[in-house]
């Protein structure tokens, strides 16, 4: 497949964090601002020094919040008993919202051109997430408007349904949308997201290449790989 042909769909689901927006780049303010918080009041054992953005790559990035925590610590020789990993988890969730509200978040422009796009087709849109704060998220880059629902982490989480490599959250969007998985259109950056498309069997999985490279995507079930979003809008509307 080298393109799509939006009339041959009935629902588009977005994955949130590198596909509508570079959210990252919260998450990475989010960590620095409470670990150098932390770090300049401990006074106990370890390597108190500035945490940095060697240390969200080597220890945090990709991984559940309490590991990441737990991880640099242990990287620092700082005690992590459950405790306090817990705590510093937490504070890094209400630093993560404090970011976005002080600093917001924009979306990727192609991204955006592509939600015009499908709103002028009328299909309707999702946003599947693992991330509990995706509605937070969408509201700080004024995109709320622009989706029928939002399947975020707590919604899984509420109706218990197992995240990403697992096909269910995107199956459950594709249900609120009266859509059928084969007429339906997944849009993902992450490795686990595409495989969590093609084991739905969705009509079209398309990876976007934020870094993991298309052939990775390709070989985790990208039937497209992209490089932004603005590719999936016929020149005619990237050129208006």
């Amino acid at each position: 497949m080298t393109s799509l042909n939006w009339s041959d769909y009935r629902a588009v689901l977005f994955d949130l964090d590198g596909v509508v927006t570079p959210t990252a780049i919260v998450h990475m303010r989010a960590w620095n601002e409470m670990f150098n918080a932390f770090l300049e009041s401990w006074d106990g054992e370890g390597d108190t020094a500035p945490y940095t953005d060697a240390d969200y790559y080597a220890h945090v990035d990709g991984k559940p919040r309490y590991d990441g925590v737990r991880d640099f610590l242990t990287s620092r020789g700082i005690p992590a008993p459950q405790d306090r990993v817990v705590e510093l988890g937490d504070r890094k969730n209400d630093a993560f919202n404090a970011v976005l509200e002080r600093d917001g978040v924009e979306a990727y422009p192609g991204s955006v051109l592509l939600l015009d796009h499908l709103r002028d087709l009328g299909l309707p849109l999702a946003v599947v997430s693992s991330s509990v704060n995706a509605p937070a998220v969408l509201e700080a880059a004024g995109l709320s408007d622009r989706f029928v629902t939002v399947v975020s982490g707590a919604v899984a989480t509420e109706l218990n349904l197992p995240g990403k490599p697992a096909p269910d959250t995107f199956l459950h969007a594709a249900e609120v949308l009266n859509a059928g998985a084969a007429e339906s259109v997944v849009l993902e950056d992450a490795v686990s997201g595409v495989r969590a498309g093609a084991a739905g069997h969705f009509g079209a999985v398309v990876g976007v290449d934020r870094g993991a490279g298309p052939e990775a995507l390709t070989a985790a079930g990208a039937t497209l790989v992209v490089s932004d979003l603005a590719d999936l809008v016929p020149a005619q509307e990237g050129n208006a």
